[in-house]
């Protein structure tokens, strides 16, 4: 069951799309669908992108529900009419410890001199008297286990003797009030009667208004389940209402009423749930099986002996909430839809209440009538969780944090209650001592199903802030370096953060992320990339956590701000590069102009030749320098170009011979840094050999192989010992480039004369 406007586009995200091989292992992959690809159903998901009610709801659907509001309305108006004219004894009552009713307080003149006595007996001129007990404050029949006839009947008496214009109250230790019966009135309903009666009509709305949304058989099911819980609210809320008396046939009516209720809710269920997946092989049985379940049922309740067989209807709840969540666990099975997930886990927990309000209910079936009293409490708080979890199943993906916090602690007040009447009718328990562990155990339950409904049911099981920020970065990295590849570092991204079963890319637009298919999916929209692809793509996420748990709308917002957040530090560091460029360029022209120009003119001003010559490689020197900051990005075959010119000029002034060799398997692009780093280390090293070693023939290597760059410099001169030399500010200057690019580098002494040095950067490839 997915009542939501968007189930379509959660139906169309479950097998039918074709995954990729990726998709079977333990990490997802992504599929690209075009549009003409028939394994998604394109028009389900431009319906799911649809971002305001559709414009059909302006027509009949919106007069419908209008309609039916207004239906609801008057419905509740005649209950209220209804009530108020029922003639009741005024006053707040409550059952003593001998079972007798206690006036707590009245307006009535007559009585409020009598507040705080027990009453006994009441009578009425031409009929018998009626003694009182507990049957007399409790108006419904609903949970009352084995005595169920004779609470009817005595109900049944109250109403006609409260029908006479005067009836005679006798209270315990003498004493008889003449009272004349008067209509309750609107206010004798009581403020519970009102919160009760918003609820009920909320849970009447909602039903309504899921159905017309998307009219299928699995939404009127819902339809049925919120309307016979609704009905169950109002028949709680005019039970609640002041004084004593209840119209004619109430109670038999409340039985009748309550027990179809439920029945129905939970046959409903059963088919909802079978037809939530059509090629499931036990839908038609467990649709065979609520349908015998309601007729057997009615033949009970035809058979007029409905109120001696609480058990036998009770039990048909129970093993159809059973089969429920038989069904939902195969549906899961077929496939691992969160939303089924989710569904299964607050059935089981409905279940599971509802089972142990049954237990505390048959324990107490013998115990006096004021533990009676609190079992009846507990059967009204499960049914308002039961009502609260019917209001929640539509916005779960939604994360009505309120709504969910109300259901559950229903669901644990319930579970409180139920410990309590457990623990006096077993263990024989004083009401402090049951009370006290009752709610000690209670909120120990509290504390494990709130950290289970938040984290496994709709939770934040996502990455940890550390974690997804150093992988925010790491992709804003790598798509600054490959700029095509945004998107599918987006979609990893994402795919880390929610762990779905299933990605898919969709060529369709989409202006803002969000939940479809009850939370079964998360539609994200991806910045267009940097390779020139046109925007109005959509990656759509199936199924977090490996279909344990459903997507909220917190995971949308998060889903926006991790595409929004890696979009703006890509625009960041593009920015700061640009930055860096532009001063870049600064420092190369003020170079060139400035010292370039002084140089210039100093070397045709000198008259030694040799100082000419060393004037006028600066000068080239400055101009690589320049042109190299100007440049901001180098490939590594043009660097070597550039290098082997330089070399080749200042060595063959020298007349000292060069021997080149350069080789690479990728054609990296290096950056600024690596390339000022190497060529002031090659720059260091040939000038090594050219001033210090008297040689006649350098040989420079410089190879790049999986990653890793090899320079190695060699020549044939004097130089001897390298472990024995003082490493000044030149080699000193090589060993410390040689670490801010994360290499290493060593000399050695030839067997055939000269030095070689060897430096290793690994890794150089990824770092460019």
């Amino acid at each position: 069951m997915k009542p939501s406007a968007e189930a379509a586009a959660g139906q169309s995200l479950n097998p039918g799309v074709a995954a990729t091989p990726s998709m079977a292992g333990s990490r997802p992959g992504i599929q690209t669908l075009s549009p003409q690809d028939s394994s998604f159903d394109v028009q389900a998901f431009e319906r799911a992108l649809e971002r305001q009610m559709p414009t059909r709801w302006i027509g009949w659907r919106l007069r419908l529900l209008v309609g039916v509001a207004l239906l609801g309305c008057l419905g509740l108006f005649g209950l209220v009419r209804h009530l108020a004219a029922t003639p009741h004894l005024d006053g707040r009552w409550q059952t003593g410890p001998q079972g007798l009713p206690v006036l707590l307080d009245s307006a009535d003149p007559a009585l409020a001199p009598r507040a705080g006595r027990s009453a006994v007996a009441l009578r009425a001129a031409g009929q018998p008297t009626l003694p009182l007990g507990a049957y007399s404050l409790f108006r419904s029949a609903r949970w009352r286990v084995d005595d169920a006839a004779e609470m009817l009947a005595h109900q049944q008496q109250i109403s006609r003797l409260l029908a006479a214009d005067e009836v005679l109250l006798s209270f315990e230790g003498g004493g008889t009030a003449a009272l004349q019966p008067a209509p309750r009135g609107w206010r004798g309903l009581g403020l519970v009667f009102w919160l009760l009666s918003c609820l009920a009509l909320a849970l009447y709305l909602l039903g309504a208004a899921v159905l017309l949304s998307r009219p299928h058989l699995r939404n009127l099911m819902y339809l049925v389940m919120t309307w016979c819980q609704s009905g169950n609210l109002l028949l709680m809320a005019a039970e609640s209402s002041q004084g004593m008396g209840m119209p004619a046939g109430w109670a038999t009516l409340d039985l009748w009423s309550r027990q179809g209720f439920d029945v129905a809710t939970a046959s409903a269920a059963v088919v909802a749930f079978a037809l939530a997946k059509p090629r499931l092989s036990l839908a038609p049985m467990m649709i065979t099986l609520a349908a015998g379940a309601v007729f057997a049922w009615l033949l009970l309740a035809g058979s007029g002996q409905l109120d001696r067989h609480w058990l036998l209807s009770q039990g048909l709840v129970i093993a159809l909430g059973g089969a429920a969540c038989v069904v939902l666990t195969r549906a899961y099975h077929v496939d691992r839809d969160p939303y089924l997930a989710v569904l299964r886990r607050l059935s089981l927990t409905a279940l599971g209440t509802l089972t142990l309000v049954t237990l505390a209910m048959l324990a107490t079936a013998a115990a006096p009538d004021a533990v009676q009293g609190v079992a009846g409490m507990a059967a009204t708080v499960w049914t308002l969780f039961f009502a609260s979890l019917l209001l929640l199943v539509p916005f779960l993906s939604r994360a009505r944090l309120a709504l969910r916090e109300f259901a559950l602690l229903a669901g644990i007040s319930t579970v409180a209650t139920s410990f309590d009447l457990l623990f006096v009718a077993l263990f024989s328990l004083g009401p402090f001592a049951s009370l006290t562990l009752a709610m000690f155990l209670a909120f120990g339950v509290y504390a494990g199903a709130r950290h289970w409904i938040l984290n496994k049911t709709v939770g934040q099981g996502v990455l940890s802030t550390e974690r997804t920020f150093a992988q925010l970065y790491r992709a804003a990295r790598e798509v600054q370096a490959h700029p095509q590849r945004q998107q599918a570092l987006l979609a990893e991204l994402l795919r880390d953060l929610f762990d779905p079963l299933e990605t898919v890319l969709v060529l369709r637009p989409l202006r803002d992320a969000r939940v479809a298919g009850g939370g079964s999916a998360l539609f994200v929209p991806l910045p267009a990339s940097g390779d020139g692809a046109a925007a109005g793509q959509t990656l759509v996420l199936r199924s977090a956590r490996r279909g344990q748990r459903i997507f909220t709308v917190e995971d949308a917002r998060l889903a926006e701000r991790v595409v929004e957040q890696l979009r703006n530090a890509v625009a960041h560091d593009l920015a700061v590069e640009r930055g860096r460029q532009e001063e870049r360029e600064r420092i190369a022209q003020d170079l060139h102009d400035d010292i370039g120009a002084r140089l210039l003119t100093l070397m045709y001003k000198v008259q030694d030749p040799d100082l000419e010559d060393y004037l006028r490689h600066t000068l080239q020197d400055l101009k690589t320098l320049t042109r190299g900051l100007a440049a901001g990005e180098h490939r590594l075959s043009h660097a070597a170009g550039e290098w082997k010119a330089d070399i080749q000029q200042r060595l063959t002034a020298a007349g000292i011979a060069l021997d080149w060799e350069f080789g690479c398997d990728e054609d990296i692009v290096l950056g600024v840094v690596q390339w000022s780093a190497l060529t002031r280390i090659l720059r260091e090293l040939v000038s090594n050999a050219l001033h210090h070693a008297q040689a006649q023939r350098v040989a420079v290597s410089l190879a790049l192989a999986q990653g890793t760059l090899s320079l190695r410099v060699a020549d044939d001169g004097c130089g001897q010992s390298p472990q024995d030399w003082s490493h000044g500010l030149g080699l000193g200057g090589v060993r410390k480039r040689v670490r801010l690019l994360g290499g290493r580098v060593a000399w050695q002494a030839r067997p055939e004369g000269g030095v070689v040095c060897d430096v290793v950067l690994p890794g150089l490839a990824v770092a460019a």
